[in-house]
């Protein structure tokens, strides 16, 4: 519920200023030819160019949405999710161990990446995630002395949830998030909604060193999301997974030369 809130308070400004546009349109139109059919239309033409920027936009999302399989990932039992983000963790460099199903102390997943050690659970919900997860990851952290403690699920978090993590060091990885994350070890994902990382299949250790060469540190040093491999028309480069929230990028060159 607490994303939905704020991507209502975002799309408020916007129609509000889209709905000025059009009464502006209109009555200039008016006042111009004095026909109401054509300022009628000349309001309708602002709104019709809205619908199709907002039908654009709308398409492009659900095509992400295919070639990242996250539809699949929604269907995964628990225990699967985990040992998929095992696999996802492993492409992206990091030394990842999956827990055992109980008596984990709330870590689903170790990961190590030079020389520090994170401690990640894993929610694969059918609804935002609450304080509980990031109570139990940060307790967890302690536990396994590690320097980090991460949450990841395949949809969002709660207003409470991002609050707790925020006061107590923790990362929150959403849907958006694991899409870039799952996008940036293969972006040429069929769109049949298979996820990019088959459990049961998994690329061979010699296969990823030759297909991945990321640094030791992945993080965003603007905001501290991960950041991921992605390409453009200009080539290859490093942007930041909470895009477009931050717009943070660093080239191939800029990191190799703190590698």
């Amino acid at each position: 519920m607490a994303k939905k809130r704020r991507k209502k308070k975002q799309a408020d400004p916007i129609s509000a200023f889209v709905v000025l546009l059009m009464l502006g349109s209109f009555f200039g139109m008016y006042k111009w030819t004095h026909s109401l059919i054509g300022a009628a239309i000349s309001a309708g033409c602002i709104l019709g160019i809205y619908a199709a920027i907002v039908i654009l936009y709308n398409q492009k999302q659900t095509a992400r949405l295919k070639r990242s399989g996250i539809k699949e990932i929604d269907k995964m039992e628990g225990r699967r999710f985990e040992i998929y983000l095992g696999h996802l963790f492993r492409m992206h460099n990091y030394n990842a161990e999956v827990t055992q199903a109980t008596g984990d102390f709330g870590a689903d997943l170790v990961i190590q990446k030079g020389g520090k050690k994170i401690v990640v659970q894993a929610k694969r919900y059918g609804k935002n995630v609450g304080l509980k997860a990031v109570q139990e990851i940060r307790a967890a952290m302690d536990h396994y002395g590690a320097a980090e403690a991460w949450v990841v699920t395949n949809r969002d978090y709660t207003e409470q949830a991002y609050a707790l993590a925020k006061s107590n060091g923790v990362r929150l990885i959403n849907r958006e998030q694991l899409i870039a994350m799952i996008l940036a070890v293969n972006p040429e994902t069929k769109s049949g909604g298979q996820p990019v990382i088959q459990v049961e299949q998994v690329t061979t250790p010699a296969q990823v060193a030759a297909s991945l060469e990321e640094p030791d540190d992945l993080e965003c040093p603007k905001c501290g999301y991960l950041l991921v491999k992605r390409s453009s028309k200009r080539g290859e480069f490093y942007g930041c997974s909470n895009f477009p929230k931050c717009r943070h990028t660093r080239t191939l060159n800029e990191i190799a030369e703190t590698v």
